[in-house]
């Protein structure tokens, strides 16, 4: 690997990471229309040098992340001890890192078990184009069921408005593991794991704003541990010629996952997921026709 390939794996790691188009799926496709075979033929291979440096790829981004939302973490850890302490949950943060555990189970169980078979054996580019048109379909499916949630927020209770929400802190445990369910979906390379945790999100009732913000919340134990878990194949002998890479492309992948997020949290406040379905549909379209 390259540095220069490095670098743009790095950036684009870091962007679609948080963007609701899949980072699983455009780094088997980026590589594939660039004719970087040496990357396209590893990223599908049970033990390759491309796994171990995306490893450091996301602990980059997961890093990112804390750095963005420090204060709320910093809340949410204290929350949670102060729950553990007196065996109750009182205030919106000590709920809200409960929501996180919660929703952090189903995905964190199915990825340990399957996430490395998953990968291998979907991460082809006609695979990763077919899926990148789903997820480009779950999002636009999304979109259009909010308007029957919103009518359900209003008859119980959250609103009375017709563009009524709720808050993030008013989730129940039981919604809360079905967002994070939906991550599971995102171990197939082409559906985002930011675009159907929203989802389901929007679907439970949040506007996009709160929607995003418990995606990237919830996001980030995943990527992390899953980066840490894998940390013995960078160490190993996967890791041997690219270590130098890593470095630069874990740089890239941090600076533009921080970018990212802080792009998004603005753009969700007045904004939807349309356009990221528009363009998960088109790429996988356009990716599906060179490939299969």
């Amino acid at each position: 690997m390259s540095y220069l390939q490095a670098i743009v794996i790095g950036l684009l790691q870091g962007i679609t990471e948080l963007f609701p188009v899949s980072s699983l799926g455009h780094s088997v496709l980026l590589p594939a229309f660039l004719g970087w075979d040496n990357l396209t033929g590893a990223q599908s291979a049970s033990e390759s040098f491309y796994l171990a440096f995306l490893v450091g790829l996301h602990v980059a981004t997961a890093l990112a992340l804390i750095l963005y939302f420090r204060e709320t973490w910093a809340r949410i850890v204290r929350g949670l001890f102060r729950s553990l302490r007196r065996r109750r949950v009182e205030t919106p943060d000590e709920r809200l890192a409960w929501l996180l555990v919660v929703a952090t189970i189903p995905a964190g169980i199915t990825g340990l078990l399957f996430e490395h078979e998953l990968r291998t054996v979907f991460a082809k580019p006609v695979a990763a184009g077919a899926f990148l048109i789903v997820n480009g379909l779950i999002l636009t499916l999304g979109e259009r069921l909010r308007r029957r949630s919103e009518v359900s927020i209003m008859a119980a209770g959250h609103g009375t408005d017709p563009g009524a929400t709720r808050k993030l802190e008013t989730l129940r445990p039981r919604e809360a593991g079905v967002v994070g369910l939906a991550q599971v979906l995102a171990l197939f390379a082409g559906i985002s794991r930011s675009g159907v945790t929203m989802v389901a999100g929007l679907l439970s009732g949040l506007d996009h704003e709160d929607a995003a913000r418990f995606s990237f919340l919830l996001a980030t134990p995943i990527i992390l541990a899953a980066g840490v878990y894998k940390l013995p194949d960078l160490l190993g002998p996967n890791g041997d010629g690219v270590r130098g890479q890593v470095v630069v492309g874990s740089l890239a992948a941090g600076l533009a996952a921080y970018g990212a997020v802080r792009f998004l949290m603005r753009w969700f406040e007045t904004r939807t997921l349309t356009p990221f379905a528009i363009y998960s549909f088109v790429v996988g379209v356009i990716a599906v026709v060179r490939f299969a």
